[in-house]
């Protein structure tokens, strides 16, 4: 082209944008791999992590640390641990308890999809597993409740058995339901957190009264 010939770019004006590669910037933990650990590190580290999952659930306060670190490990465990004791139970004595251990497995799983589903529609700003990671870790007090009731009904299942576990299971539904809630309500808009916090009640409830109502056969 002809006309570029005459063309000349002043060396006084400033190239815009950052050229050159800074040395030493980039941190050991940035070049670090979690491909090249051992299985052992990797074992203890997500352990930890589920430790202190469990640590926010019984201690429940506001914190960032179960949403943002989110893992369905938790919440696995406790449900096939709730299905496990809840199974063999006098309703259905016929068979070996393992219908109800499907059933209570899909009742988990299928009302925390559900009750997450209600708060994305709702306008909430948390995603999908996360809030399914909270619901699942929240079942950790009514897991503990349900291991109470099987040690209370060792002793027999009369009327002061009943009230005990009735106590128990009260205590550790209102436990969930605060927990969950206190992770939950604030990803919701002000004026739709009841809407939401319905749902998380009747879950929970409905795995309480499932507790409470357990025999043995």
């Amino acid at each position: 082209f002809p006309g570029l010939a005459d063309v000349s770019i002043s060396q006084d004006i400033p190239v815009e944008g950052e050229i050159t590669v800074p040395v030493g910037s980039r941190s050991p933990d940035e070049d670090y791999s979690t491909l090249d650990e051992p299985v052992k590190d990797t074992i203890m580290r997500d352990l930890k992590a589920v430790g202190k999952k469990f640590v926010h659930v019984m201690y429940p306060r506001k914190s960032s640390a179960l949403l943002r670190d989110w893992d369905l490990w938790g919440p696995l465990v406790l449900c096939v641990s709730l299905a496990l004791m809840l199974q063999g139970g006098s309703a259905d004595s016929k068979d070996d308890g393992g219908p109800q251990f499907a059933e209570v497995f899909v009742i988990i799983w299928f009302g925390a999809v559900v009750i997450t589903l209600n708060s994305k529609l709702l306008g909430g700003t948390i995603s999908f597993f996360q809030s399914l990671c909270v619901l699942g870790y929240c079942v950790m007090p009514l897991t503990v409740a349900m291991l109470v009731c099987r040690l209370v009904l060792l002793a027999g299942a009369g009327t002061v058995s009943f009230i005990i576990r009735l106590i128990v299971v009260g205590a550790m539904f209102a436990w969930s339901t605060l927990a969950s809630t206190a992770f939950l309500a604030d990803s919701q808009p002000p004026n739709r957190k009841a809407l939401v916090v319905y749902p998380i009640f009747l879950f929970y409830f409905v795995i309480s009264w499932m507790i409470l109502t357990f025999t043995p056969q």
